[in-house]
C-alpha cells in the first residue's frame, strides 16, 4: 500500500523529488515495479511525470489521494523493503538450522550486512554558507515585517520582539478558566487585523462562538450581549459591522475536530494550510491532537512530546509559527491573591511540550480582573518578564497596568482596576 501512496503522490503532484531525493529504485516498489519504471522512464525520455491519463491508459490502477508527509512515506516505504529483504534470508536461516545451527549462524552473519538500515544523512555547512546569513540579517533589518508579527500587546512585543513568522512554536499555559483562549484568540485576531489569512483549531467551541468572540475582540460588542442575544448592541451597527467585514479578503479560518474526521494529526494539518495558505495556525488546546508516531504502550507524556515536535517541525516545514493552548497541571494552581504564574514543570502532562517550544508563556487571572502574562522560556530573548492587563472581558479590552516602578502612580492604576472590576461580572467569562 505504501508504494501505491508513493506513486499517487507523484502523479498527483507532477513531481519526481520524492524519488530523486531520496535515491529510490524499482527495488523499493514491491508489487509496482512496472508501475515505477514507466513513470522514471517517461520522465527521461520526455523530462516530465506523465499526467493520471497517460499513466492509467497503461495501468489499471486505482490512485488515491495522500496527506501523508514525505518523511513518513519514506521512512514506512524503506522498513517494508528492509522487511521484504529479511524474510528469505530469516527463512533460509530457520532451515539450515534443523541441520546444522554452525552453517545457519555463518549464513546469517554475512547475509545481514546487506541488511543495514538504509539511513540518509545530510546537513549544512555555516562555513561555506555563512554569506546567506547575511543576506537574511540584512532583509530582516529592513523587511521587519516579512520576519515578525506583532501580537496586539504592545508590552508583549517589547518583551518578545513579536512572532517570528518562522521556526516558532508558542505555548501558552495556564489552569482552566484563566484565560488563556482568549490571549490566544486575541493575539489571532491581531494578525488577521495586519491582513493576513489565520487558522484557527477550536475544539471545544463551534465556528459561530468563536466568531462572537472575534466581534468582540475586534470591536469591543459585548460578548455575552451578542451570545445571549441581550444588551445595548444596536441591531442596525451590528449589521453595518458585519456588512464591513465581508468585504476584507484575508480569512479567519476556524475549524473543529468534525472538520477532520474528528482526527487532527500533524499531516491533515499541513494539507489545512496549503489549502487556505495559512500564515499562522492557533491551537486551543494540544490534548485533541493525534500523534501519527504513536505505538503501541506510548504514554501519554511521549505521544504530546512527539506531538508538540512535530508542530516544531511543521513551522519549520512551511514557514509559519503556530501557537497552542496547553492546560497546567494542579501543581500550576496559584492564588488568587497572589501575582505568581505556573512554572514550566506545571505543564500538564509532558515536559517535552516546553522542551519544544520556542517561546512558552504563563497566564494567570487574578480576583479583581487583571491579567498576567509572565514569558517562561524564549530561546532568542529574556525570561521572566511580567506583564499585567486590565482585562475587561466581557468588551475584549485589555488595558495595560503599570508596575511599580513605571511612571504612572500606582494609586491611579488601582483606582480603575476597581472601576473595571465593577464594571464586569465573572460569570460572564465563556
Amino acid at each position: 500500500m505504501i508504494a501505491l501512496q508513493v506513486i499517487s503522490k507523484i502523479l498527483n503532484t507532477q513531481d519526481n523529488s520524492i524519488v530523486e531525493d531520496n535515491g529510490l529504485t524499482e527495488d523499493y516498489f514491491v508489487g509496482y515495479e512496472n508501475e515505477f519504471q514507466y513513470i522514471q522512464q517517461h520522465i527521461k525520455e520526455y523530462g516530465n511525470v506523465p499526467d493520471k491519463a497517460t499513466f492509467l491508459s497503461k495501468f489499471d490502477i486505482d490512485l488515491v489521494d495522500v496527506t501523508e508527509s514525505d518523511r513518513y512515506l519514506i521512512d514506512t516505504l524503506k522498513e517494508e523493503y528492509l522487511y521484504y529483504k529479511s524474510v528469505p534470508i530469516i527463512q533460509q536461516a530457520a532451515e539450515l538450522l534443523k541441520t546444522d545451527s554452525n552453517l545457519a549462524a555463518e549464513y546469517l552473519l554475512k547475509e545481514m550486512q546487506g541488511l543495514q538500515p538504509d539511513y540518509k544523512y545530510g546537513g549544512i555547512d555555516i562555513i561555506s554558507t555563512a554569506e546567506s546569513r547575511y543576506k537574511q540579517f540584512m532583509d530582516r533589518k529592513e523587511h521587519q515585517q516579512n520576519w515578525y508579527f506583532t501580537t496586539g500587546f504592545k508590552e508583549l512585543d517589547d518583551l518578545m520582539h513579536g512572532i517570528q513568522r518562522q521556526e516558532e512554536l508558542i505555548v501558552l499555559f495556564a489552569r482552566i478558566n484563566q484565560g488563556k483562549s482568549w490571549v490566544l484568540e486575541k493575539i489571532c485576531t491581531h494578525i488577521w487585523e495586519l491582513g493576513f489569512n489565520v487558522g484557527y483549531i477550536s475544539p471545544e467551541m463551534s465556528a459561530d462562538s468563536v466568531g462572537f468572540r472575534f466581534d468582540t475582540l475586534h470591536k469591543n460588542f459585548s460578548n455575552k450581549g451578542l451570545m445571549w442575544g441581550k444588551g445595548d448592541i444596536e441591531e442596525a451597527e451590528y449589521k453595518s459591522y458585519i456588512d464591513e467585514l465581508k468585504a476584507h479578503k484575508n480569512q479567519f479560518q476556524v475549524a473543529t475536530p468534525i472538520n477532520f474526521q474528528k482526527k487532527i494529526t500533524i499531516s491533515k494539518l499541513r494539507e489545512w494550510v496549503k489549502k487556505y495558505s495559512l500564515d499562522i495556525i492557533a491551537i486551543d488546546g494540544i490534548t485533541y491532537l493525534s500523534d501519527e508516531r504513536y505505538t503501541r504502550g506510548d504514554s501519554k507524556a511521549v505521544t504530546l512530546t512527539n506531538i508538540s515536535e512535530d508542530l516544531m517541525s511543521l513551522s519549520v516545514e512551511l514557514h509559519i509559527p503556530i501557537l497552542v493552548v496547553v492546560q497546567a497541571n494542579r501543581g500550576g494552581v496559584v492564588d488568587k491573591e497572589s501575582e505568581d504564574t505556573p512554572e514550566l514543570e506545571n505543564i500538564k502532562d509532558s515536559d517535552g511540550i516546553g522542551a519544544n517550544a520556542s517561546k512558552v508563556l504563563a497566564i494567570k487571572q487574578t480576583k479583581d480582573g487583571v491579567l498576567i502574562m509572565q514569558i517562561k522560556k524564549q530561546r532568542f530573548g529574556p525570561v521572566n518578564g511580567k506583564l499585567q492587563y486590565i482585562w475587561n472581558i466581557d468588551n475584549g479590552e485589555f488595558e495595560f497596568m503599570p508596575s511599580d516602578g513605571d511612571a504612572e502612580p500606582v494609586e491611579r492604576t488601582k483606582k480603575r482596576i476597581e472601576k473595571v472590576r465593577k464594571a464586569i461580572e465573572k460569570e460572564d467569562v465563556f
